[in-house]
């Protein structure tokens, strides 16, 4: 996202009143949440295939 854009977001932001802030704060962080856990569900699919494949060492601390 180029500078420029992301100082008109926040300068509409700035504009708007606030309970239309609160609900943009509250979308905002709805999708934040969404895209960590599509980032773990991806992680975990990559770690069972990993697995599955053999190419994960098991074991213990000692």
């Amino acid at each position: 996202m180029s500078s420029t854009l992301l100082d008109r977001l926040i300068n509409d932001f700035k504009q708007l009143p606030l309970d239309d802030k609160e609900y943009v704060a509250d979308v905002i962080r709805k999708q934040h949440i969404e895209a960590k856990r599509e980032t773990f569900a991806r992680r975990a699919k990559e770690v069972m295939n990993n697995l599955r494949k053999g190419k994960v060492k098991k074991g213990t601390v000692k």
